[in-house]
């Protein structure tokens, strides 16, 4: 499933101008960062000076690569809570849309609504975030991918720079037999085919607390490789595509700060640190 550089097509746009997709619901069970803060949106806890939100409206806008899209979430009774909150988003061009169950259906529900294709879709809580990060991706994303190959592609960043950037930093790592990953919360929905991939992402999350279920998804046998670290990352989104109904591909993302999200009191801490050193 590796992604040979080629020169994108191009389906409905002339131009391949993204818009956003910025994911800013609560989880149904809460945030330890939102009532370690006191604040009604975990994507407003303060990160040297300003609220993460902020800082992700800020770094899709001074970007060359997308122009405008749909804020998802946080809740109207959140927003009410918060007068700065409802000030940030009567200041952004970005339209709010209310959330829905959770992470996934929000997404597919905004991508629904925004009918722009590409897409960027990223996390509100993405307080490192940068206009040189969204513009690297975004560019790796259709210059490394054909749409007749690929209808949505994940950035993954490489452990060995998160690790060697802060080596104390606890992460997520996907383990693969060519590499070892973190997420980077970036996504780019291609065609309207990679919406699949949001419904299946909807359903695993439904089931995440049962794994069994999300196994069975995949099937038993490249569950047993992966965890024997015998399963590439080309191939383990091989079978993510058979699984999700669409062509998912995946980009490598160079910067380490990218692996680092704030929804946790120890991520708002070492994004706090990185900021003040800037």
């Amino acid at each position: 499933m590796q992604i040979d550089p080629q020169h994108p097509t191009n389906n409905d746009n002339s131009v391949d101008q993204f818009q956003s997709i910025i994911l800013a619901g609560e989880r149904p069970e809460g945030n330890e960062v939102s009532r370690a803060f006191n604040i009604s949106a975990s994507v407003m806890v303060p990160v040297a000076g300003k609220p993460s939100l902020q800082r992700v409206i800020a770094a899709i806008d001074k970007s060359e690569s997308v122009r405008g899209g749909v804020i998802c979430g946080p809740s109207q009774t959140a927003i009410e809570k918060s007068d700065e909150l409802s000030q940030l988003l009567e200041m952004t061009d970005h339209k709010w849309l209310k959330p829905d169950t959770g992470p996934a259906a929000s997404a597919f529900a905004a991508l629904q609504q925004l009918n722009h294709y590409p897409a960027l879709l990223t996390a509100g809580d993405h307080a490192l975030l940068t206009s040189d990060i969204v513009d690297e991706f975004c560019k790796l994303a259709l210059t490394h991918s054909d749409r007749s190959q690929f209808d949505i592609v994940i950035g993954f960043v490489p452990y060995a720079l998160v690790k060697a950037a802060w080596p104390e930093s606890k992460r997520t790592v996907l383990k693969f037999s060519n590499g070892q990953f973190c997420g980077s919360n970036l996504f780019a929905v291609l065609t309207p085919e990679g919406a699949n991939a949001l419904k299946f992402w909807r359903q695993a999350e439904a089931d995440r607390k049962k794994p069994w279920k999300i196994a069975k998804r995949f099937g038993i046998l490249p569950l047993i490789i992966y965890l024997f670290r015998r399963l590439s990352i080309e191939d383990a989104l091989s079978g993510l595509s058979s699984a999700a109904n669409c062509k998912v591909g995946y980009v490598t993302v160079n910067f380490a700060r990218a692996a680092v999200d704030v929804d946790s009191i120890a991520d708002q801490k070492l994004a706090e640190s990185i900021l003040r050193s800037e």
